[in-house]
């Protein structure tokens, strides 16, 4: 898969903050044209020593979630760890995961914010610049912003605000489960992101592509330890 170069990766904690201002202002939320046949699940994790991020890419087939190919990275880790500035330190090694697919997917679903981040560039909409292809963010816990009540069943969906601006939504994948944190990361719209993440969260909380790529990364990184 081709891979855009944005910029390079050794950057001061200053400069990763001034460049994550720039990047978003050029992320777009568009819809897509049309139902993706192929979507990605990409998820990275960090060595028990932290030295190191395992990152690995699925792609499935839509509808019958066939899986068309799956890809791995191990990168050592260069950026530091500052809260907010985590998609510089995971974003290479994801990047090379996707860069090994043959499969081009029409959309990905990262383990990640996409614009539900103070500067609205979390690391699906940061991947999703270097892609050029729509992601969407599927977090498992809230980075910033409130929500109302949201109902127990499968399906309910609220706003997720900040400061009365809508950055993602809460959407509950399984019946009486916590629910995810769904945001666009790059040309996407929000209803096609929770539409899309429902209609991929088949048995599971969390949606396919990504629950794989989890259990792919979890697997290495088990190895790793051995």
């Amino acid at each position: 898969m081709h891979i855009r170069e944005l910029h390079p990766w050794d950057l001061t904690v200053a400069g990763a903050v001034q460049l994550q201002r720039q990047l978003a202002q050029t992320v777009i939320l568009s819809p897509l044209r049309s139902k993706p046949r192929f979507v990605a699940g990409l998820d990275c994790a960090f060595s028990t020593d932290t030295k190191r991020i395992i990152a690995a890419a699925v792609v499935l087939e839509l509808p019958d979630f066939r899986l068309a190919e799956m890809t791995e990275a191990v990168l050592d880790v260069q950026f530091p760890y500052v809260p907010g500035l985590l998609s510089f330190r995971e974003a290479p090694a994801c990047l090379e995961a996707m860069r090994k697919l043959r499969t081009i997917p029409e959309v990905v679903l990262i383990d990640g914010q996409g614009i539900a981040h103070p500067r609205r560039l979390g690391l699906a909409s940061h991947l999703g610049l270097f892609l050029d292809t729509p992601t969407i963010g599927c977090a498992k816990s809230r980075l910033i912003g409130e929500y109302g009540d949201l109902p127990t069943q499968k399906g309910a969906c609220v706003p997720l605000l900040d400061k009365n601006e809508r950055i993602g939504s809460v959407v509950r994948t399984r019946t009486n489960v916590k629910p995810l944190f769904i945001s666009p990361g790059h040309k996407i719209t929000h209803h096609q992101a929770v539409e899309i993440v429902l209609n991929c969260c088949i048995r599971y909380r969390l949606p396919e592509p990504t629950r794989l790529a989890h259990q792919k990364v979890t697997s290495l990184r088990q190895k790793m330890i051995g």
